[in-house]
């Protein structure tokens, strides 16, 4: 062999986990397309409720109203995935996600569609998806060895590369060109792979001791989680990264008032970070033979600040230049903002490869769904809150000042924590423990 070629490769993503196991590979097949039309249908929401009312806040409140119920969700969904056969509460949960979409894009398309619609099926979405996204992680570690468990999650972030680089791209293509009612049916049609997935996965009952979901069960996964520092401490530093951290929510604004090019920008922006996600795990090979995680998650979400900091600065220049218009867009601003959110997208998911890994080999099998349960509020709950700080500041101030503020909190905030934590910076994955 040669030395140069074969060190190259060795930087690039492992694809051993989709060679040793066909029905994780079915599964994360299904789950690429399936993910692709629900960044369709986020995002053509997010537009609809802004052409609706004209407010960021309202746009905010799309991700604020569906967190009550998503919280319960995924708690219970977690109990559940502990309880029964986890195939079968995967394949619920998805049914209930294409039926509340196929509901979607039929009053879209009859013209009875409301705000109200609009938040009552996007808070059943992200409900459904809280307890499916919860099962099927949970179901990982039963398909594949421990030792290949980094380089899953690094094919996970793969696959959400691909899902919001394509969907946010796609979708303001197709609202800019033909409305709101194609995308979201795009969503139900590619929302069928997601079954194909499920449906040819193996009976997979929780092992070790079972208990029903409920109280007790709900008390006994608290108990275990205040055991388990490392665990705390990763969902701790997410979500610190993920509410001061996340600027989603003004997109719809700066692609109309701020950078300009309307929709089409607003996709592009939210692709700018998946294609960040993306590249990160293509070139993957060297981030999961890391060993020390808890150090990786300190140093990814610290660079995750900085490039969150780096977008506030690039848009406060566009508002000194004095803006753009949708037929007027100031390309080489857009241009900059997408670099700072590629930077955001790539230390985002190496931070994201570290704290998954460390899930699913520390916590037991028994635990796991409970858990996982947790771990999907805290990265679906923790950007909840983020559009809430982003939307409500933004309405307050102006658009290039949460990214900027937060930015720098995420640094601060958790070089502190890490400090005052050595045992989570000597977190070793050869030897687990939560």
């Amino acid at each position: 062999r040669t030395p140069g070629v074969s060190d190259a490769r060795s930087h690039l993503i492992d694809l051993s986990p989709l060679k040793a196991s066909p029905a994780f590979a079915r599964m994360w097949i299904g789950s690429v397309l399936a993910g692709i039309g629900g960044q369709l249908t986020i995002v053509t929401v997010m537009l609809h409720v802004f052409a609706l009312t004209g407010s960021t806040f309202a746009v905010s409140m799309i991700a604020v109203a569906g967190l009550v119920p998503m919280v319960l969700a995924g708690l219970y969904g977690g109990m559940l995935a502990d309880a029964f056969d986890r195939r079968r509460v995967a394949l619920i949960a998805a049914t209930v996600t294409f039926a509340s979409t196929a509901l979607l894009a039929a009053l879209t398309w009859s013209g009875a569609e409301t705000i109200w619609w609009l938040y009552v099926l996007s808070i059943v979405n992200s409900a459904a998806n809280s307890v499916g996204m919860a099962t099927r992680t949970a179901i990982v570690p039963r398909l594949i060895p421990r030792d290949k468990l980094a380089a899953a999650s690094a094919l996970n972030g793969v696959a959400f590369g691909l899902t919001v680089m394509a969907g946010p791209a796609i979708a303001g293509i197709l609202v800019a060109l033909t409305g709101y009612g194609w995308t979201y049916t795009l969503d139900v049609i590619l929302m069928l792979s997601m079954f194909l997935g499920l449906w040819s996965l193996p009976p997979l009952r929780p092992e070790g001791e079972i208990v029903r979901p409920g109280f007790a069960s709900l008390v006994d996964g608290w108990r275990f989680l205040r055991r388990a520092s490392n665990i705390r401490m990763q969902y701790v530093v997410d979500i610190i990264a993920m509410t001061f951290g996340q600027p989603l929510v003004l997109f719809p604004a700066l692609g109309t008032v701020l950078l300009g090019g309307g929709a089409v920008t607003t996709g592009i922006l939210t692709a700018a970070v998946a294609a960040g996600t993306f590249a990160s795990s293509l070139f993957s090979g060297r981030v999961v033979q890391y060993r020390w995680h808890g150090r990786g998650i300190e140093r990814a979400v610290e660079a995750y600040g900085a490039s969150i900091l780096l977008l506030g600065a690039v848009l406060a220049a566009g508002a000194l230049s004095g803006g753009a218009t949708e037929q007027a867009p100031n390309v080489w601003l857009i241009v900059a903002a997408c670099v700072a959110l590629a930077l955001s997208g790539a230390s985002d998911n190496v931070s994201s490869i570290y704290r998954n890994t460390m899930m699913q080999a520390a916590v037991p099998d028994a635990m796991r769904g409970r858990l996982q349960g947790v771990f999907i509020i805290v990265v679906a709950g923790g950007p909840r809150i983020g559009a809430l700080y982003a939307g409500t500041l933004a309405t307050l101030t102006t658009l290039w000042f949460p990214p900027l503020l937060g930015g720098l909190l995420v640094i601060a905030l958790v070089a502190l924590l890490a400090r005052r934590s050595p045992g989570f910076r000597a977190y070793d994955a050869e030897n687990p423990e939560p």
